[in-house]
């Protein structure tokens, strides 16, 4: 089972020759390597360019800037060591460089509890517990259990037994847990009432199923739910009772590289790099036909039409995105007044203009018009998914914009929807009210950039905003927000490090952090939780408080907010004692646009060096920044 929505694999050999040829430095040939990671390669092909991978790294250099390490634990009861180039692979598609350590087999519980073992030395920042059905259910059930009673005390009993394992993995590492869900591999003992025997198998497997999610819910912990894929393509398809006898392997190897990528899909979303934001051409993507010529009533749309039918599905798709936070934008070589007649006139459109961002259609290059929404939607290239039924169109922006990632949708609208669903570009671990409200705020955004093309000079737009900002420690209500916006930010973010819900939660309740977390709303609407602050108390008489964490969402920029924050932050310092605040720069390939923060804002530089620089602030003279904005909290 591969990688569908990816474009053909090609003549991986000859690419390979390609790139070692050109005799480039590693981080150049990384990026080639991710190039081909995101082509849909069989298992042998994944293996055979993991090697390659792995000879690129060990010759050292830099990785690219705008990738990030993981250290993954894989966990299994199964073999699972052929899983291991295709995680490693699909990872770097993600644009993350993967170590794994994989225990001896049958080790699990040695390597947790002894502080001298390899997992230990290796230090995960992720483990992922990969436990099978047989050994969790042996391969007749559990024994003697016959009631309904006995079934659920022996299903609570797995799950506070694995719970254990999670519990130990956060003391011991802080690390983030992924927990699979197994597949039912059992023979029936009923048939089709086998729901009527407590004790069988796939009565167990069930129960065990639906109270291991929602035990991962309440734990924060992430789910890789094979149930799901092996009912949907066929257990057959993933599982092969022979391979399980002879070598213990409970995934088929032609299902690895889908399995590596559910894997890197999960550690992509917890690191921010999941899209934002879906593209759609129109002619014969949206609609069937093109609406230049044969008008609205000749393109395809809806009832009475089987191939209208499958448009309008991916229509309701891209809506329901919208509707959990995916920005919607359009993308289309047209007249902009013609290519907006379906969405303003035609009866069957799922979509209207309002679900719409950004909205280009002329006669540019696509590459070009990519660059200008990214531009103004104030995202990044690698935040665009673009889907577009022309093989040219999307063969061009994977050569001209190898950042943006491009679903190679089949010749059958109908599976237009599919394919965007099971790419996992989209995939997210939690939600939140900003999620739900993302399309307004960038809808109304462009209400106050028109307001800014109305106003002359930038202290009567801020002013004419009639902005109030919000400010509070943070909370457990507001946890999930706040961990999202720490780890997807990446402009305006002063250190970008990385802090994952645990530990934020333990700053809670530490007497030397300073949490707060700061929402935003103006004349236009409520712009969310827009910025968070992390400073710590350092230095015997714990007076310096050292900013670890400054972003805010580009959504903001310009309207001073900045300012603002920095004069809640003084006040905040002073309340605990603090008299002066050192702000920390780590330059990164995203963030070069607050590299002169600190000194606009008053700060003066302690010591630089290329990977960072320090900045200080004494608060015993500090003057607040005159702002038009309403400080609340």
């Amino acid at each position: 089972m591969y990688r569908t929505w990816l474009a053909p694999s090609g003549d991986l050999a000859a690419d390979l020759r390609q790139i070692v040829a050109a005799e480039g430095d590693p981080t150049s040939e990384i990026l080639a390597m991710k190039a081909l990671a995101n082509r849909n390669h069989d298992f042998a092909s994944m293996t055979r360019l993991d090697r390659a991978i792995g000879k690129t790294l060990d010759r050292g250099g830099d990785i690219p800037a705008s990738f990030q390490r993981e250290r993954l634990a894989v966990l299994s009861t199964s073999t699972s060591g052929h899983l291991a180039p295709s995680i490693r692979v699909a990872c770097l598609g993600r644009q993350i460089v993967c170590a794994l350590y994989e225990p001896d087999f049958g080790q699990i519980q040695q390597e947790l509890l002894d502080p001298g073992s390899g997992l230990h030395a290796f230090a995960p920042m992720t483990v992922l517990f990969a436990d099978d059905p047989y050994s969790l259910f042996g391969t007749t059930g559990l024994a003697g259990i016959d009631d309904a009673a006995g079934a659920e005390a022996a299903v609570e009993d797995l799950v506070s037994s694995l719970r254990k394992r999670w519990r130990t993995v956060r003391t011991s590492f802080n690390a983030h847990i992924i927990q699979q869900l197994p597949f039912n591999p059992f023979v029936r003992l009923l048939g089709e009432n086998e729901s009527r025997l407590p004790g069988s198998p796939a009565s167990l497997i069930a129960a065990f199923q639906a109270r291991l999610r929602a035990a991962c819910d309440e734990d924060g912990v992430d789910v890789i739910d094979l149930a799901h894929w092996s009912a949907r393509d066929g257990l057959a398809l993933w599982h092969s009772t022979a391979l399980w006898h002879r070598s213990k392997q409970e995934v088929h190897p032609r299902c690895a590289p889908l399995y590596g990528d559910l894997v890197a899909r999960l550690l992509a979303a917890r690191r921010g790099k999941s899209a934002k934001c879906l593209v759609l051409d129109l002619d014969n993507t949206l609609w069937g036909g093109v609406i230049g010529d044969d008008g609205l009533e000749g393109i395809a749309i809806g009832q009475g039409s089987a191939v209208g039918e499958g448009h309008l599905a991916l229509q309701h798709y891209a809506k329901m995105l919208a509707r959990r936070g995916i920005i919607l934008a359009v993308c289309s070589k047209n007249d902009h007044a013609t290519a907006m007649l379906p969405f303003e006139q035609h009866p069957d459109m799922a979509l209207r203009a309002a679900d719409i961002a950004s909205f280009v259609a002329n006669w540019t290059d696509k590459a070009a018009n990519l660059r200008r929404i990214a531009s103004e939607l104030n995202i990044g290239l690698d935040s665009l998914v673009f889907a577009d039924d022309n093989p040219f169109e999307r063969e061009l922006i994977r050569q001209e914009l190898p950042d943006v990632h491009v679903a190679e949708l089949s010749d059958e609208p109908s599976d237009y929807a599919q394919i965007l669903a099971d790419s996992g570009w989209f995939e997210s671990v939690l939600l939140t009210r900003e999620d739900l409200a993302k399309t307004e705020q960038y809808r109304t955004n462009a209400e106050r950039r028109a307001l800014l093309d109305e106003t002359t000079d930038l202290e009567s737009y801020v002013g004419a905003l009639a902005m109030e900002l919000d400010s509070a420690p943070f909370t457990l209500l507001e946890m999930p927000r706040i961990v999202q916006l720490i780890n997807k930010t990446n402009q305006f973010n002063l250190t970008t490090r990385r802090h994952g819900e645990a530990a934020v939660r333990k700053m809670l309740d530490d007497p030397d952090m300073v949490t707060r977390r700061f929402r935003l709303t103006d004349r236009f609407g409520d712009n969310g939780l827009i910025a968070t602050v992390i400073g710590a108390l350092q230095g015997d008489d714990k007076q310096t408080m050292v900013l670890d964490t400054w972003l805010m969402s580009c959504r903001v920029l310009g309207r001073r907010v900045e300012h603002a924050i920095l004069n809640v932050m003084v006040d905040a310092a002073r309340e605990v004692g603090a008299r002066r605040i050192i702000g920390e720069y780590l330059p990164t390939e995203r963030n070069g646009l607050v590299k002169s923060l600190y000194s606009d804002l008053g700060f003066s530089l302690i010591d630089q060096s290329d990977d960072r620089s320090r900045w200080l602030l004494d608060c015993s003279v500090y003057q607040p920044h005159p702002t038009s904005i309403r400080i609340l909290g």
